[in-house]
């Protein structure tokens, strides 16, 4: 049985739960916590490194215990300590964990109080008004709660982006070393780089599609075979995703994949425009009086038959895409190559898990041009934000560096908390100092969407302010967005000409694909950072590129495609 980096981070991850739920030394769980991410973060499989013997050790946050942890659970698939927690704690309480408002402490609470030990129990006792009646709560409390769980309950269950991959790739990877696959791709919402994705489609051609299923339902990672036929297969596997295979005719190869690959708005467009000229589109091909087949074996074939060029997957949502495509103006999309440097990144001076040094040695392995370290400010305290002192301490440090190091700039950043009443949290004596400012909302997320658009524009209007970092603080599939008006903030940023970023945080990639064409559209300049906290992490890059192309952005939109005297203009309000 595999183990995915995920299984790692999953199992790390419970421990943490748990530990803070009983109220264990915080510095233990924050162990965890960090052991987890940086095993999700890692590009390669933390099985295949157990297998091959490396030291785990040299890995940021892991030391000797965790180390052996992470040996076992890859060995057994299971660890034992946290069987041993889970004897202890209920882990249904780790899940409540994920609605809004409650924290361990809070959990504990209601769990001793209440007797409340799972979701079910949580929502009755909520509509029973008993929480509100514990010290600490209150009725918003409550009423907070109830809609928190209404939330999740009406979410379909979806993965992120990079999660799929993970359980993606490697399956991708075995399909395509069967000599009897031909050609083999991706479809669905994971081909259009969606920020979640809830299911996976594989088309393949073949001589021999019965070997092609056999292979395929033969995978070790396969939980259930749901269905398996001459030309399509379903499995669910371990991990709980669905997949399905289909093995389809070379002539019919581009049809599928455009069929499949979606989105269903996408499609519809199309066949409305092949019935405007009598023909007739569906997975197997274009038709002409319903028999005779004139296209099929391309997407490209496909599109050139109403007289448009090839339409990236991203773009494929109906957003306008099949018209600019017909009047020649679709967007010459950015791509991962183009990005010259990372303008957000944190090292161990915050609460980064490597040191300015090997952050910066990753970077230009990179190729980077210039690369910025944004550890955070003092109001974040639980990320060990920096004070002026500190922060004047990192200044003349990454001065040193960037007389002896050659290939690369180092910028001086900060990612400074906007305050509630939208001050910064640092004194304007020393953001002079820094090539750039980073700025962002951290707390207070439950402001009016009046009171937090007015904090933010007051946030803006200090001169020193470039940046706002992940706009709307949504995490996916853990927090909401806080309310705030996009566009007068958007008009704002270009009359002040700040930028917005796009987080490519796989668990963030804030701001969405809506609001990074709308960013286009008004002439708001966007930067793409990965956000990174481990030196692993600069590879998220691609996750910010994608979403930059799923909202049409070019290279021109984009800051960091540009070199750094001409950024160091833009800077300079």
């Amino acid at each position: 049985m595999p183990i995915h980096n995920s299984d790692v981070a999953n199992i790390f991850n419970q421990v943490a739960d748990l530990l803070d739920i009983e109220g264990a030394n915080i510095f233990r769980i924050r162990a965890y916590r960090d052991a987890a991410r940086t095993v999700k973060g890692l590009s390669k499989r933390v099985e295949d490194m157990v297998k091959e013997k490396e030291d785990l050790q040299e890995l940021p946050g892991i030391g000797k215990d965790l180390a052996k942890k992470i040996e076992e659970i890859v060995e057994t698939g299971s660890l034992e300590f946290l069987e041993e927690i889970k004897k202890r704690t209920n882990p249904e309480l780790a899940k409540m964990l994920s609605i809004s408002g409650l924290g361990p402490k809070k959990v504990s609470k209601i769990n001793k109080e209440l007797e409340v030990e799972n979701l079910e129990q949580l929502q009755e006792a909520a509509e029973k008004h008993k929480i509100q009646e514990l010290e600490g709560f209150g009725k918003k409390s409550e009423e907070k709660i109830l809609k928190a769980l209404k939330t999740k309950k009406e979410e379909a269950p979806r993965s992120k982006l990079i999660s799929a991959e993970e359980i993606a790739e490697p399956l991708f990877e075995y399909l395509e070393d069967d000599e009897n696959v031909d050609k083999i791709a991706f479809a669905g919402s994971y081909r259009r780089h969606k920020e979640t994705v809830g299911d996976l489609d594989i088309l393949v051609t073949s001589e021999n599609p019965k070997e092609v299923m056999e292979h395929f339902t033969s995978y070790e990672d396969v939980e259930n075979i749901q269905a398996k036929g001459k030309t399509k297969s379903t499995v669910i596997l371990r991990s709980g995703f669905q997949v399905d295979l289909r093995v389809v005719e070379k002539e019919s190869y581009g049809a599928a994949l455009l069929y499949f690959t979606g989105s269903k708005a996408h499609n519809i467009k199309l066949r409305n425009l092949a019935l405007d000229i009598d023909l007739k589109i569906n997975e197997y091909g274009v038709f002409k009086n319903d028999d005779d087949k004139i296209a099929g074996k391309t997407e490209e074939e496909i599109y050139d038959i109403f007289d448009m060029p090839y339409i990236e997957p991203e773009l494929r949502e109906d957003r306008g895409e099949v018209e600019a495509a017909r009047e020649g103006n679709l967007p010459d999309l950015i791509t991962p190559d183009d990005i010259k440097g990372d303008l957000q990144a944190h090292s161990t001076h915050s609460d980064g898990r490597n040191s300015l040094q090997e952050m910066v040695k990753a970077a230009k392995e990179r190729g980077y041009e210039y690369f910025a370290i944004t550890d955070h400010s003092q109001s974040v305290r639980v990320a060990n934000g920096l004070d002026e002192k500190r922060l004047g301490k990192e200044i003349d440090e990454i001065d040193k560096m960037n007389e002896k190091i050659d290939g690369i700039q180092i910028l001086k950043s900060c990612e400074v908390d906007i305050l509630k009443d939208g001050s910064l949290d640092l004194d304007d004596s020393i953001l002079k100092e820094l090539d750039f400012v980073l700025c962002a909302i951290h707390s207070y997320f439950d402001l009016s969407a009046e009171d937090q658009t007015r904090r933010i524009l007051k946030a803006m209007d200090n001169k020193y302010f470039n940046i706002l970092a992940h706009p709307t603080g949504r995490k996916i599939g853990e927090r909401k967005p806080y309310d705030f008006d996009m566009e007068k903030i958007m008009e704002a940023a270009k009359e002040r000409n700040c930028i917005l970023e796009i987080d490519a945080h796989p668990v963030r990639l804030d701001i969405n694909d809506h609001y990074a064409k709308m960013s286009k559209d008004m002439g708001v300049k966007i930067s793409i950072s990965t956000d990174a906290h481990a030196k692993n992490e600069l590879a998220y890059m691609k996750y910010g590129v994608w979403q930059a192309r799923r909202g049409w952005l070019e290279k021109d939109d984009v800051i960091n495609t540009r070199k750094w005297k001409e950024l160091e203009k833009i800077f300079k309000r």
